[in-house]
């Protein structure tokens, strides 16, 4: 029975935690248009990106995410440490895949500091609308392409076009069990009415 309490009260530490982790950082600002099961129709307003070349797997093991945290830490040209964000952003785009961190809502891109690093580069995510797949797990490229298949099928029912390539989105440490984590798959839409 102790053992029973024991493990019980350890899950519910770990679950607090992880949930913890994840309120403790502001995230990108959105308003939700519609939901309907799993998918939602966002709108964002404009995004200011700190943005890395990554490898194709995408998980910062080639120093991407390293690079990216050394900027919000300091190394910039100001020596300006930056509060770090959810969502961290993983382009999909097959030429030039990238890791991008979201920089608090209240640096307009005047006030960026511009970085050391020739590899990291600043730049906007203009306002709009976009599909959003919530999914769960570790990252892995089998998980990516189900849950992106998913939406692009649910877009193409709903008769939206989709604009652009996909954008994946990662709330969460590594340390988070995968059935805790929250993922997502973005496809910007053609605004409509």
């Amino acid at each position: 029975m102790t053992l029973f309490i024991t493990g019980s009260l350890l899950v519910i530490l770990i679950l607090a935690g992880c949930q913890l982790s994840r309120s403790g950082y502001e995230s990108a600002p959105y308003s939700v248009k519609r939901i309907e099961n799993d998918f939602e129709i966002r709108l964002y307003p404009k995004l200011m990106l700190v943005e890395t070349p990554t490898l194709r797997a995408g998980d910062g093991r080639d120093g991407s995410f390293m690079r990216l945290f050394r900027y919000i830490t300091g190394s910039n040209e100001q020596g300006q440490k930056i509060a770090m964000t959810t969502p961290v952003f993983m382009s999909e785009t097959v030429s030039n895949p990238t890791m991008a961190f979201v920089l608090p809502k209240d640096y307009e891109a005047s006030r960026v500091p511009e970085p050391k690093d020739s590899k990291v580069k600043i730049r906007a995510i203009e306002a709009g609308e976009f599909a959003v797949l919530r999914f769960q797990g570790s990252r892995s490229d089998e998980l990516e392409s189900q849950s992106l298949a998913r939406l692009i099928d649910w877009v193409n029912n709903q008769h939206l076009k989709i604009i652009g390539s996909p954008l994946y989105a990662y709330f969460d440490p590594p340390w988070t069990p995968p059935f805790l984590r929250r993922n997502e798959v973005m496809l910007r839409l053609e605004s409509s009415p």
